[in-house]
C-alpha cells in the first residue's frame, strides 16, 4: 500500500507539472509582481542603522538600571532581525539577558525585570520620546511593547529568551544556503535544494556552532536549479495540489527521506489536515494563475 501510494503521487505529480494550467504570461506576471513587492519592502541601510542604534540605546538604560557591574544584562537582538528577514516594517525583537549561558530563569524574575524597564519608559515616554509602552505580563512568554518616537519601529522586549535567540540563529545560517532565500524565497527553500538537509541540521540543530558545521555540505545546494522565483513560487502549490485525492488514503511527506511516503496505523488510515497561513496565500495564488 505505501508502495503504491508514492507511485501515485509521482504519477499525478508529474501530470500536474506538464500540464498548460499555467502559462508563462502569467508566471511572468507573477515574477514581475513578487520582485516589485520586495523591492518595495526590502529594509535599506537606514533601517539596519536605527534598529542597531535602538540596541545601543536600550544597553544604556540596561546600564542606568543596574549599573556598570556583573550583573548588568546584556540587550541582544532575534527574531527577524538577527534572521535577516525583517521588512522596513518589521518589529524589533530583543531579550535581555542576565548570563551568556542558558540557565533556568524565574518567570517572576523576568516580569521584575520587564516592569524596571517599563519604569524607566514610562519616564521617557512622558518625554515623547517613546509611545505605546506596554507590559504584557500575562502572555507565556512575557513581553514589554514599546514603539520608538524617532524611528517609529516597534520593540518587543523579552528576558532570556534563549530559545528565541537560537531559533534565529538557525535560521539565518539556513537562509544563507541559497542567496534566493530572502522573506518569501525562504519558504521554497527545501524545494530548491530537493535534498534532505533541513532534517539533518535540525537533528544535530541544538547548537547553532553544530548547525554552521553542518551547513558545509549544503553551501550553494540550491543554485542547479535556475528556475526563477514565479516558478519557485508556482510549482510549490501544484505539487501539493496535484495529490490531494491521496491526503484521506494516508498520503504523508517524509521530512526524514525528502519523498512521499503514507502514514497508517493498524491499517487504518490516519488523516490530519493543516490549515496555515500559508496555505490559504497558496489558495490566493491559485486563483490568480487560475489552477
Amino acid at each position: 500500500m505505501p508502495l503504491v501510494l508514492q507511485k501515485k503521487a509521482q504519477k499525478f505529480e508529474l501530470k500536474k507539472l506538464q500540464g498548460p494550467a499555467v502559462t508563462k504570461e502569467r508566471v511572468s506576471a507573477l515574477e514581475q509582481l513578487l520582485q516589485d513587492v520586495y523591492a518595495s519592502r526590502h529594509p535599506k541601510l537606514s533601517d539596519y542603522e536605527s534598529r542597531r542604534d535602538l540596541i545601543l540605546v536600550f544597553n544604556e538604560i540596561a546600564k542606568e538600571l543596574y549599573g556598570y557591574s556583573k550583573v548588568t544584562p546584556v540587550v541582544v537582538e532575534f527574531g527577524s532581525f538577527l534572521m535577516d528577514l525583517f521588512s522596513t516594517t518589521s518589529d524589533l525583537d530583543l531579550s535581555v539577558n542576565f548570563s551568556s549561558n542558558a540557565i533556568e530563569f524565574p518567570r517572576e524574575k523576568k516580569i521584575q525585570t520587564l516592569r524596571k524597564f517599563a519604569k524607566k519608559l514610562y519616564a521617557q515616554q512622558s518625554k515623547g520620546h517613546v509611545s505605546g509602552v506596554l507590559p504584557i505580563t500575562t502572555a507565556k512568554v512575557p513581553i514589554l511593547k514599546v514603539v520608538d518616537r524617532g524611528t517609529g519601529v516597534e520593540c518587543d522586549i523579552s528576558v532570556e529568551n534563549r530559545d528565541g535567540i537560537l531559533k534565529s540563529q538557525i535560521i539565518h545560517l539556513i537562509s544563507s544556503i541559497d542567496e534566493r532565500s530572502t522573506v518569501h524565497k525562504l519558504l521554497f527553500l527545501g524545494h530548491l535544494c530537493d535534498v534532505n538537509w533541513l532534517y539533518v541540521l535540525y537533528v544535530d540543530g541544538a547548537n547553532p556552532a553544530t548547525v554552521k558545521e553542518s551547513l558545509s555540505n549544503f553551501v550553494n545546494y540550491g543554485k542547479s536549479n535556475k528556475e526563477s522565483l514565479a516558478e519557485l513560487f508556482v510549482t510549490l502549490p501544484i505539487k501539493l495540489s496535484s495529490v490531494q485525492n491521496l491526503w484521506p488514503k494516508g498520503l504523508c511527506v517524509s521530512t526524514y527521506e525528502g519523498s512521499w511516503t503514507s502514514k497508517t496505523w493498524n491499517s487504518k488510515v490516519a488523516c490530519i489536515t493543516v490549515i496555515t497561513l500559508c496555505c490559504l496565500s497558496f489558495y490566493a495564488l491559485g486563483k490568480f494563475l487560475n489552477i
